[in-house]
Protein backbone atom coordinates (compact mmCIF):
# COMPACT_ATOMS: atom_id res chain seq x y z
CA UNK A 1 0.00 0.00 0.00
CA UNK A 2 2.85 2.32 0.86
CA UNK A 3 4.50 1.63 -2.50
CA UNK A 4 1.30 2.20 -4.44
CA UNK A 5 0.51 5.44 -2.65
CA UNK A 6 3.96 6.94 -3.20
CA UNK A 7 4.04 5.84 -6.82
CA UNK A 8 0.64 7.41 -7.44
CA UNK A 9 1.69 10.66 -5.79
CA UNK A 10 4.88 10.69 -7.86
CA UNK A 11 2.88 10.23 -11.04
CA UNK A 12 0.51 13.08 -10.16
CA UNK A 13 3.45 15.32 -9.23
CA UNK A 14 5.31 14.58 -12.46
CA UNK A 15 2.26 15.26 -14.58
CA UNK A 16 1.62 18.49 -12.68
CA UNK A 17 5.19 19.67 -13.28
CA UNK A 18 4.96 18.94 -16.97
CA UNK A 19 1.61 20.71 -17.23
CA UNK A 20 2.96 23.78 -15.45
CA UNK A 21 5.98 23.96 -17.73
CA UNK A 22 3.86 23.99 -20.84
CA UNK A 23 1.43 26.49 -19.29
CA UNK A 24 4.34 28.94 -18.89
CA UNK A 25 4.96 29.12 -22.60
CA UNK A 26 6.99 25.99 -23.23
CA UNK A 27 6.59 24.78 -26.82
CA UNK A 28 4.22 21.87 -27.17
CA UNK A 29 5.85 18.50 -27.75
CA UNK A 30 5.61 17.03 -31.18
CA UNK A 31 3.25 14.06 -31.44
CA UNK A 32 5.11 10.81 -31.04
CA UNK A 33 5.42 8.48 -33.99
CA UNK A 34 3.58 5.17 -33.73
CA UNK A 35 5.36 2.98 -31.19
CA UNK A 36 7.38 5.88 -29.71
CA UNK A 37 6.91 7.51 -26.32
CA UNK A 38 6.39 11.24 -25.95
CA UNK A 39 8.82 13.26 -23.82
CA UNK A 40 6.20 13.38 -21.07
CA UNK A 41 5.65 9.62 -21.15
CA UNK A 42 9.39 8.90 -21.05
CA UNK A 43 9.89 11.31 -18.14
CA UNK A 44 6.98 9.85 -16.21
CA UNK A 45 8.15 6.29 -16.84
CA UNK A 46 11.67 7.03 -15.58
CA UNK A 47 10.36 8.91 -12.53
CA UNK A 48 8.10 6.01 -11.58
CA UNK A 49 10.84 3.48 -12.26
CA UNK A 50 13.26 5.38 -10.02
CA UNK A 51 10.70 5.64 -7.22
CA UNK A 52 9.78 1.97 -7.40
CA UNK A 53 13.45 0.91 -7.31
CA UNK A 54 14.03 3.13 -4.28
CA UNK A 55 11.01 1.74 -2.40
CA UNK A 56 11.92 -1.86 -3.21
CA UNK A 57 15.59 -1.35 -2.31
CA UNK A 58 14.60 -0.11 1.14
CA UNK A 59 11.96 -2.77 1.75
CA UNK A 60 12.48 -5.30 4.54
CA UNK A 61 11.68 -8.20 2.23
CA UNK A 62 14.59 -9.80 0.36
CA UNK A 63 12.42 -10.64 -2.65
CA UNK A 64 11.60 -6.97 -3.08
CA UNK A 65 15.31 -6.13 -3.08
CA UNK A 66 15.89 -8.75 -5.76
CA UNK A 67 13.24 -7.10 -7.92
CA UNK A 68 14.88 -3.72 -7.28
CA UNK A 69 18.16 -5.14 -8.58
CA UNK A 70 16.38 -6.58 -11.60
CA UNK A 71 14.78 -3.22 -12.43
CA UNK A 72 18.07 -1.41 -11.83
CA UNK A 73 19.83 -3.75 -14.26
CA UNK A 74 17.14 -3.15 -16.89
CA UNK A 75 17.54 0.62 -16.43
CA UNK A 76 21.33 0.37 -16.72
CA UNK A 77 21.12 -1.74 -19.87
CA UNK A 78 18.73 0.80 -21.39
CA UNK A 79 21.04 3.71 -20.56
CA UNK A 80 18.88 5.13 -17.76
CA UNK A 81 21.70 5.65 -15.26
CA UNK A 82 20.44 8.37 -12.96
CA UNK A 83 21.66 9.43 -9.54
CA UNK A 84 18.61 8.11 -7.70
CA UNK A 85 19.14 4.58 -9.04
CA UNK A 86 22.80 4.84 -8.05
CA UNK A 87 21.75 5.86 -4.53
CA UNK A 88 19.42 2.87 -4.28
CA UNK A 89 22.27 0.57 -5.27
CA UNK A 90 24.52 2.25 -2.71
CA UNK A 91 21.86 1.71 -0.05
CA UNK A 92 21.71 -2.02 -0.79
CA UNK A 93 25.50 -2.35 -1.01
CA UNK A 94 25.96 -0.79 2.42
CA UNK A 95 22.74 -1.85 4.12
CA UNK A 96 24.20 -4.11 6.79
CA UNK A 97 26.78 -1.42 7.54
CA UNK A 98 24.44 1.58 7.70
CA UNK A 99 21.17 -0.08 8.72
CA UNK A 100 21.06 -3.19 10.91
CA UNK A 101 17.67 -4.74 11.56
CA UNK A 102 17.43 -7.29 14.38
CA UNK A 103 14.70 -9.73 15.30
CA UNK A 104 12.63 -8.16 18.10
CA UNK A 105 15.18 -5.35 18.11
CA UNK A 106 17.81 -7.37 19.97
CA UNK A 107 18.06 -10.76 18.27
CA UNK A 108 19.73 -11.96 15.09
CA UNK A 109 20.30 -9.62 12.16
CA UNK A 110 17.44 -10.02 9.68
CA UNK A 111 18.69 -7.88 6.80
CA UNK A 112 22.04 -9.58 6.20
CA UNK A 113 21.90 -10.46 2.49
CA UNK A 114 25.44 -10.88 1.09
CA UNK A 115 24.15 -11.82 -2.37
CA UNK A 116 22.12 -8.60 -2.53
CA UNK A 117 25.10 -6.52 -1.43
CA UNK A 118 27.40 -8.25 -3.93
CA UNK A 119 25.07 -7.64 -6.87
CA UNK A 120 24.52 -4.01 -5.82
CA UNK A 121 28.30 -3.52 -5.74
CA UNK A 122 28.56 -5.05 -9.20
CA UNK A 123 25.99 -2.65 -10.62
CA UNK A 124 27.64 0.35 -8.93
CA UNK A 125 30.55 -0.28 -11.26
CA UNK A 126 28.26 0.92 -14.07
CA UNK A 127 28.21 4.39 -12.49
CA UNK A 128 31.79 5.71 -12.91
CA UNK A 129 31.51 8.60 -10.45
CA UNK A 130 33.37 9.70 -7.35
CA UNK A 131 30.24 8.91 -5.33
CA UNK A 132 30.22 5.31 -6.55
CA UNK A 133 33.94 4.97 -5.87
CA UNK A 134 33.51 6.34 -2.35
CA UNK A 135 30.61 3.98 -1.63
CA UNK A 136 32.60 0.97 -2.84
CA UNK A 137 35.60 2.00 -0.73
CA UNK A 138 33.30 2.09 2.30
CA UNK A 139 32.15 -1.43 1.44
CA UNK A 140 35.75 -2.65 1.18
CA UNK A 141 36.67 -1.17 4.55
CA UNK A 142 33.57 -2.38 6.41
CA UNK A 143 32.51 -5.64 4.74
CA UNK A 144 33.37 -9.10 6.04
CA UNK A 145 31.94 -11.36 3.31
CA UNK A 146 34.50 -12.33 0.62
CA UNK A 147 31.85 -12.51 -2.12
CA UNK A 148 30.78 -8.92 -1.43
CA UNK A 149 34.37 -7.73 -1.18
CA UNK A 150 35.21 -9.42 -4.48
CA UNK A 151 32.33 -7.67 -6.24
CA UNK A 152 33.19 -4.28 -4.73
CA UNK A 153 36.87 -4.62 -5.64
CA UNK A 154 36.06 -5.58 -9.24
CA UNK A 155 33.82 -2.53 -9.58
CA UNK A 156 36.54 -0.28 -8.18
CA UNK A 157 38.82 -1.62 -10.90
CA UNK A 158 36.17 -0.98 -13.51
CA UNK A 159 35.72 2.63 -12.37
CA UNK A 160 39.49 3.04 -12.28
CA UNK A 161 39.78 6.09 -10.00
CA UNK A 162 42.85 6.01 -7.73
CA UNK A 163 43.65 9.51 -6.48
CA UNK A 164 46.56 9.45 -4.01
CA UNK A 165 46.60 5.64 -4.33
CA UNK A 166 43.52 5.46 -2.12
CA UNK A 167 41.88 2.56 -3.95
CA UNK A 168 45.03 0.47 -4.54
CA UNK A 169 45.98 0.81 -0.88
CA UNK A 170 42.54 -0.41 0.20
CA UNK A 171 42.71 -3.37 -2.18
CA UNK A 172 46.19 -4.22 -0.89
CA UNK A 173 44.89 -4.04 2.68
CA UNK A 174 42.16 -6.58 1.92
CA UNK A 175 44.62 -8.91 0.18
CA UNK A 176 46.94 -8.83 3.19
CA UNK A 177 44.10 -9.31 5.65
CA UNK A 178 42.73 -12.42 3.99
CA UNK A 179 46.15 -13.77 3.07
CA UNK A 180 47.04 -13.92 6.74
CA UNK A 181 43.68 -15.19 8.03
CA UNK A 182 42.28 -17.36 5.24
CA UNK A 183 43.52 -17.01 1.64
CA UNK A 184 40.57 -16.78 -0.74
CA UNK A 185 41.18 -17.55 -4.42
CA UNK A 186 38.15 -15.67 -5.74
CA UNK A 187 38.97 -12.58 -3.71
CA UNK A 188 42.62 -12.68 -4.75
CA UNK A 189 41.67 -13.01 -8.41
CA UNK A 190 39.21 -10.11 -8.10
CA UNK A 191 42.01 -7.99 -6.66
CA UNK A 192 44.25 -8.85 -9.62
CA UNK A 193 41.50 -7.97 -12.11
CA UNK A 194 40.86 -4.67 -10.33
CA UNK A 195 44.53 -3.71 -10.14
CA UNK A 196 44.94 -4.48 -13.83
CA UNK A 197 41.96 -2.26 -14.64
CA UNK A 198 43.36 0.58 -12.55
CA UNK A 199 46.77 0.19 -14.16
CA UNK A 200 45.30 0.36 -17.65
CA UNK A 201 43.34 3.50 -16.83
CA UNK A 202 46.21 5.25 -15.04
CA UNK A 203 49.24 4.20 -17.11
CA UNK A 204 50.48 1.87 -14.45
CA UNK A 205 50.51 1.57 -10.66
CA UNK A 206 53.11 3.24 -8.48
CA UNK A 207 51.69 2.22 -5.12
CA UNK A 208 54.27 -0.08 -3.40
CA UNK A 209 51.58 -1.74 -1.26
CA UNK A 210 49.70 -2.81 -4.38
CA UNK A 211 52.83 -4.29 -5.95
CA UNK A 212 53.55 -6.14 -2.71
CA UNK A 213 50.00 -7.48 -2.68
CA UNK A 214 50.40 -8.89 -6.19
CA UNK A 215 53.74 -10.46 -5.21
CA UNK A 216 52.08 -11.95 -2.14
CA UNK A 217 49.47 -13.61 -4.35
CA UNK A 218 52.07 -14.79 -6.88
CA UNK A 219 54.00 -16.65 -4.17
CA UNK A 220 51.18 -17.42 -1.78
CA UNK A 221 48.91 -20.33 -0.96
CA UNK A 222 46.62 -19.95 -3.96
CA UNK A 223 45.64 -22.20 -6.84
CA UNK A 224 47.96 -22.22 -9.84
CA UNK A 225 45.78 -20.12 -12.21
CA UNK A 226 45.57 -17.33 -9.63
CA UNK A 227 49.31 -17.37 -8.96
CA UNK A 228 49.99 -17.39 -12.71
CA UNK A 229 47.71 -14.41 -13.21
CA UNK A 230 49.56 -12.55 -10.46
CA UNK A 231 52.91 -13.30 -12.12
CA UNK A 232 51.57 -12.11 -15.45
CA UNK A 233 50.25 -8.91 -13.89
CA UNK A 234 53.66 -8.19 -12.35
CA UNK A 235 55.28 -8.59 -15.76
CA UNK A 236 52.67 -6.38 -17.42
CA UNK A 237 53.06 -3.69 -14.77
CA UNK A 238 56.81 -3.75 -15.37
CA UNK A 239 56.29 -3.31 -19.12
CA UNK A 240 53.83 -0.46 -18.57
CA UNK A 241 56.34 1.28 -16.32
CA UNK A 242 59.17 0.85 -18.83
CA UNK A 243 56.96 2.09 -21.66
CA UNK A 244 55.91 5.13 -19.62
CA UNK A 245 59.52 5.91 -18.68
CA UNK A 246 60.61 5.80 -22.32
CA UNK A 247 57.76 8.06 -23.38
CA UNK A 248 56.14 5.53 -25.68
Amino acid sequence: MKLCTRATLAAIFAVALLGAAFAQGQPAAQPAKPGEKTVEESYLQESLETLIIKEQAQADNKDMKLVALQYAKQAIDAGRRNEEIRKSLEYMALESTNVIVRSAGVGRVTNNYPDIRAKACEYLGEFPTVESKDALVRVVLAEAEPMVLSSAIRSLGKIGMNDADEVTQDIAFIVRRFDVLAPDNSLAYAALVALRGIAEKNKGIKDPSAIQAVMRIASGNYITPVRNEAAKLLDDLRKIQLSSASGK
